[in-house]
């Protein structure tokens, strides 16, 4: 006889566990620099492709992992209500688009930028390693709340704990989370990655712009700014992202160092960091540091790090 809607064994622990099987390890899917702080007049913005891609995943998820259970059931695996099926999936599924734009976020407030020291990676992983636990908790939460109100409409009770035990339930969401988490921030950073390499592609002069016009236009998603090179005083690599500190101000754009580097080489900027540009013209003086490295005073009295290895392109 099949098992009635929230009763017996679908409300078990174990039955739970077979109908969500694999529900939370497939789904896939920056930022202020060592100076200058957060952007100012750019940041963090909702991005409809990725966020696209992981709902189109989430579906796929759900019906595969839903209809795998249910035929299971009738094909001597566990017995489950089909609706219980199909609500412990997208239960599960909605929750994680709806935390997927904090993935997307934290990734961008802290990208793994090549730059990084032993201590820097550290931080990193310890971040998003919080970042993974916040978003298993919220997500448990929501997927539990949805699951209890399915229960009432159906006229049952669901329960989350196992045998009135909430931490091994939540310890088995919690692996699953991470991967999910790690899966939907590997797809947000692989987004980054595409349109910061197609910003620097767009690196030129307008078209339309006179022959003696030399500002620099800027891309950052749909928006363009342009900027006279003479005005930037350093420009800093930040993941995915550049920051370009003019007259006080951090705008931030998709590109890479390299990218911008090529383009200003010709307006007097140089390395002086293998994560920063410098504009000489704007540097007032520069003195080596106890540990040999470079401090690079600028003509409005702040200051940018060096590293002593591209001390030669400074003094020639």
């Amino acid at each position: 006889m099949p098992l009635v809607f929230g009763q017996g064994p679908p409300c078990d622990w174990d039955r739970q566990q077979k109908a969500s099987k694999g529900q939370g390890a497939v789904m896939s899917g920056d930022v202020s620099g060592t100076s200058g702080g957060k952007a100012v007049t750019s940041g963090w913005r909702f991005e409809w492709p990725p966020f696209a891609l992981i709902c189109a995943v989430g579906v796929v998820v759900a019906v595969v992992d839903a209809t795998s259970v249910i035929m299971e059931s009738q094909t001597g695996g566990a017995a489950i209500d089909p609706r219980a099926a199909w609500l412990f999936e997208v239960s599960s599924v909605l929750m994680v688009v709806a935390l997927a734009p904090f993935v997307g976020w934290m990734m961008w407030r802290v990208p793994p930028r090549v730059d990084l020291t032993p201590a820097g990676w550290t931080r990193f992983a310890g971040l998003h390693l919080a970042g993974a636990f916040l978003f298993s908790v919220v997500h448990v939460v929501g997927m539990a709340a949805i699951r209890i109100a399915g229960y009432e409409v159906a006229g049952h009770h669901y329960d989350f704990a196992y045998r009135g035990d909430l931490l091994l339930p939540f310890f088995y969401e919690l692996r699953k989370d991470v991967l999910t988490y790690a899966a939907v921030a590997a797809g947000y950073w692989a987004w980054g990655y595409w349109q910061a390499q197609r910003a620097a592609q767009a690196l030129t002069v307008p078209a339309s712009a006179p022959a003696t016009d030399s500002r620099i236009e800027i891309r950052d998603g749909a928006r363009v700014r342009l900027v006279d090179p003479a005005e930037i005083a350093w420009v800093e690599a930040a993941g995915n992202y550049v920051e370009i500190h003019v007259a006080g101000f951090t705008h931030l754009a998709r590109g890479t160092l390299a990218g911008f580097e090529l383009r200003l080489a010709p307006h007097g900027f140089v390395r002086v960091h293998r994560s920063r540009l410098v504009n000489r013209a704007r540097i007032a003086v520069f003195k080596p540091t106890p540990s040999g490295d470079l401090e690079i005073t600028l003509d409005d009295g702040r200051t940018v790090a060096g590293s002593r290895r591209y001390r030669t392109a400074l003094e020639t």
